[in-house]
């Protein structure tokens, strides 16, 4: 096993993930079975109950694994499937370690950070990363630690790190610096060169150091860091601004990082390692956006305020990219805030999605874009609570004098007297984390407009909601056109609405599962591909 290191410095959310993802491509593309891990050190077991606001996604895995938005793009980019072990917390491993010392494995010795801790880091990094990719055995697995360098909670992780090192030949860790050119008016270096030495500090010496900046990293800069920080000039990256993140492994290999790469850990080089089939594609599409059809995509959320978090809705953005790329379309994605909707400003759109989401707040905005698409016939996709609004505006639609209590999630008292025709799971009722309906099930779909676009009676989904559709309003929903096409079977052999489409309209479907997490740059996924097409 290899291992690349991807630490960060500076700031937080300069870029780790994508270059992780992006180095992770590229040596693929060479053969290599490339599995990815990614640390967290915050206290949380995992990021289920993080705030969208101040972590972006929950990116949920196939195993229900509620984990940092960066698997998925080391998911989307490798097209590779990982599981909730692959992320990594400070609370999972002290949760481990505590169990253990209840249990009385440490056999009355003092439990500390070292050897405790970094032992638990250490047996469950040399453990995940064996874990099989698609059915094959990884030979190079990247780490990425969160956060910055000289984080306090990130020590025991840096700790356990440079043991790893220590114990195994020099060829065995690459270590990769990501940092931030910092402009006052001109480039300056000496924030760099702090973190690089705050790392040496825990006896960590970085092989590569990539740096962010708005421009080209000119040679002069280079130079200098490379007499100042030992770095050879070469293994000095520019990751400057570019189009799209899908440019991003492109110059990287122009600038030969996995010849740097595979020097350090002695691997076979190949001249021109990137050979990602249709990538070109990809890039030629946003070179053409110009001259390309448009169309306007509004997502109805309440997490919508982009400069506080540009990646609360990242998954759904790339997954609308990904079917824009097959439909060779221009698609403008604009969020409008579900509580301050606007009806008079809706015809400015050519589609609509209401993603998934928790709580009332915002819930009557929803329903009436709901409503305006189901009226004016404008294409629409509901995912998990997006699929529920629409059940519920086309009851209300129906059912005019029934309005008062159609819903759970807007009453939370749980009413014993009262029926709704969305209600919370059984198991559901008062409990958080880790609990919800999560991960891969399986759906039979009926004939349908939706079963077309999957070319399949079987799916399989990934799933992160509490409430579902009240099987006793099934017959009532359905009277009103709102068909469900696709079930699956919950724990106690009771059906589960899993996906819905309206009858004599172009496109008004939705769906309890969340189709964003599995959506790839080369297989977008069929409803992202349907929406986009209704909307042309």
């Amino acid at each position: 096993m290899r291992y690349i290191i991807v630490i960060g410095s500076i700031i937080s959310g300069i870029g780790k993930g994508i270059t992780s993802a992006s180095i992770g491509l590229l040596l693929q593309s060479m053969g290599h079975v490339v599995t990815m891990i990614k640390i967290d050190p915050y206290l949380n077991v995992d990021a289920g109950l993080l705030s969208p606001y101040e972590h972006g996604e929950c990116f949920v895995l196939s195993d229900g694994g509620e984990c940092d938005l960066d698997l998925g793009n080391y998911e989307r980019s490798l097209d590779i499937e990982l599981t909730h072990e692959h992320n990594i917390t400070t609370g999972r491993i002290y949760q481990s370690v505590i169990e253990k010392e209840r249990r009385g494995d440490y056999l009355g010795v003092t439990v500390q950070i070292v050897p405790h801790i970094t032992d638990e880091i250490i047996s469950h990094i040399s453990r995940v990363s064996k874990i099989p990719v698609n059915g094959n055995s990884p030979d190079i697995c990247i780490i990425e630690v969160g956060g910055t360098v000289g984080d306090i909670e990130a020590l025991p992780f840096i700790e356990a790190l440079q043991q790893m090192k220590s114990q195994t030949s020099d060829d065995e860790f690459c270590f990769v610096q990501v940092t931030m050119a910092i402009s006052n008016p001109e480039l300056k270096t000496k924030p760099i060169q702090h973190n690089i030495a705050i790392l040496r500090s825990r006896g960590i010496s970085p092989d590569i150091l990539v740096i962010r900046a708005k421009e080209e990293i000119p040679k002069e800069i280079k130079q200098k860091l490379h007499r100042l920080c030992q770095i050879k000039e070469s293994n000095i990256i520019s990751n400057h601004d570019v189009p799209t993140i899908y440019h991003v492994s492109e110059i990287f290999n122009e600038q030969n990082i996995v010849r740097c790469i595979s020097d350090k850990l002695n691997l076979e080089y190949i001249t021109d390692p990137y050979i990602m089939s249709n990538k070109d594609d990809i890039i030629w599409h946003h070179r053409r956006l110009n001259i390309l059809p448009k169309i306007i995509i509004g997502i109805v959320g309440k997490y919508t305020n982009i400069s506080k978090s540009p990646d609360t809705y990242l998954s759904l953005v790339r997954a609308i990219e990904h079917a824009s790329f097959h439909n060779d379309i221009h698609v403008n994605v604009e969020f409008i805030d579900s509580e301050t909707v606007d009806t008079g400003e809706l015809s400015h759109y050519n589609g609509f999605i209401i993603p998934g989401g928790f709580g009332s707040r915002g819930i009557e905005g929803k329903l009436l874009i709901a409503k305006y698409a189901r009226e004016h016939r404008v294409p629409i996709l509901g995912i998990c609570l997006g699929m529920q609004i629409m059940a519920v505006d086309c009851f209300n639609n129906a059912y005019l004098d029934r309005k008062g209590y159609s819903s759970e999630w807007c009453d939370q008292t749980f009413n014993d007297n009262i029926e709704y025709i969305i209600n919370i799971l059984p198991d559901q009722t008062g409990i958080k984390g880790g609990t919800m309906r999560l991960g891969n099930y399986t759906t039979k779909l009926i004939e349908s407009k939706v079963k077309g676009l999957y070319c399949s009676d079987t799916i399989v989904e990934r799933h992160r909601h509490r409430y579902e559709v009240n099987n006793k309003y099934i017959s009532d929903i359905e009277d009103t056109g709102f068909h469900f096409v696709g079930k699956s079977k919950s724990e106690n052999g009771s059906d589960l609405m899993e996906i819905a489409e309206l009858e004599n309209h172009p496109f008004y479907i939705g769906c309890q599962y969340h189709p964003e997490f599995k959506s790839r740059p080369m297989r977008p996924h069929p409803l992202f591909i349907g929406l986009l097409k209704a909307c042309q």
